[in-house]
């Protein structure tokens, strides 16, 4: 699927999802000597905050350039060779005014299963529609020259409104530009993945992606192999995945 990529675009949510969802997957490119490239739809401006210290920039413009300057580290960290926001160029259809997506955020419907949070403001990436921020994913693929986009599934990993949001938007970006998109499959549709899914194991870069994660320091807790998160939940950092060829819309 991604064995003979040259130039590989990944679509993310939030600052610190190109760690959680994809680090290995865009460490072994790397390694491999393929460009990677990362556009981030939002800032992460709902983002729930670490204990301690940095606890006051929860919901604060200081939050958004503290993850700025987390993201950009972590990028650092794991070798990416370009990065852009979506709205801005160069992800950012011709002719159209620059634009910022925010963060949806999200509350728990049930253990391991996000659903919308309420108030999100009109311009949160969740309302945004499809064909616009795909025109703007469009135009960063026509600038980068990328072969493959990679991104979540319909499931977002977890349900996070966002991250569904960017699965249609990669898809329809995908089509426009021309190129084949490749997801990753949620674990809770693991049982649905299709017969051509790729498992991947890519163990031997956890050392890479936990340094990488140690940059995200407002959003997460590294701890030997574990990732703990700023609401407490403790996760194995992610070695492995599921790789299947995304729809077509």
């Amino acid at each position: 699927m991604l064995s003979d990529a040259e130039r590989v675009l990944f679509l993310h949510a939030h600052p610190d999802d190109e760690v959680l969802a994809t680090g290995v997957l865009i460490a072994d490119l790397v390694a491999r000597g393929v460009a990677v490239a990362v556009v981030t739809a939002t800032r992460g401006e709902r983002g729930e905050v670490v204990p301690g210290p940095l606890s006051p920039l929860a919901g604060t413009p200081a939050l958004v350039a503290r993850r700025e300057t987390e993201l950009a580290g972590a990028m650092g960290v794991l070798g990416v060779n370009a990065h852009s926001f979506l709205g801005d160029p160069p992800a950012l259809a011709a002719g159209a005014g620059r634009r910022r997506y925010t963060d949806s955020g999200m509350v728990w419907v049930e253990p391991g299963l996000a659903g919308p949070a309420p108030g999100t403001s009109p311009d949160a990436l969740a309302h945004a529609p499809v064909e616009q921020a795909a025109a703007d994913l469009a135009a960063f693929i026509d600038w980068w020259g990328a072969d493959r986009v990679v991104s979540y599934d319909s499931h977002g990993g977890y349900g996070h409104p966002d991250h569904v949001a960017c699965h249609a938007i990669a898809v329809a970006a995908a089509a426009v530009a021309g190129v084949r998109c490749v997801e990753v499959v949620s674990e809770a549709r693991l049982a649905r993945a299709r017969p051509d899914a790729q498992f991947v194991d890519l163990s031997r870069h956890l050392g890479v992606v936990a340094d990488a994660l140690r940059r995200h320091a407002s959003q997460v807790t590294v701890d030997g192999a574990d990732v703990v998160h700023a609401g407490g939940q403790r996760e194995r950092i992610l070695t492995s995945l599921i790789l299947q060829p995304a729809p077509r819309p």
